[in-house]
């Protein structure tokens, strides 16, 4: 029997694949736990008709992300640290705080999860930091880091 699965079912396969299993496994096991439904001419149209909304959506999202990263990368984040004698900073700069001016000065709203920094910034300085906005793009956006 043909069957579409609904759910990723491990050692078979992945949502809206079509699979052949025997007919009391998709009976007992996968019509049962509703992980499948038969590959009925129906219900083949209506998976041909999701895949299609979802690589609509899947194609606006990307753009939306390119969109958003050219409209980042314009801009020059300022953030402030708190030094003492000699330009010695206190303390670091970290995702959060970058995050937080970006909200702050512009509205970006930016996963702090997003940013990619190795390590905190402990120095003043202008840097680059990338954001991963999707798995295809991947943003610059400008620090400034200035004394307090």
């Amino acid at each position: 029997m043909k069957v579409i699965l609904l759910e990723d079912v491990k050692s078979l396969g992945k949502k809206g694949d079509i699979v052949k299993v025997s007919d009391g496994y998709a009976h007992n096991m996968l019509f049962k736990k509703n992980l499948g439904v038969e590959a009925t001419n129906a219900n083949l149209a209506r998976l041909k008709a999701e895949q299609k909304h979802d690589a609509k959506v899947a194609e606006e999202k990307l753009e939306d992300a390119k969109a958003f990263g050219e409209k980042i990368e314009k801009e020059l984040i300022q953030v402030k640290i708190k030094t003492g004698e000699g330009g010695k900073v206190f303390g670091s700069i970290s995702t959060k705080e970058i995050a937080q001016a970006a909200k702050d000065q512009f509205g970006f709203d930016i996963d702090k999860k997003k940013l990619v920094l190795s390590d905190p910034i402990k120095a003043c300085g202008t840097y680059e930091i990338p954001v991963k906005l999707h798995p295809q793009v991947t943003a610059k956006i400008r620090v400034s880091v200035t004394e307090a």
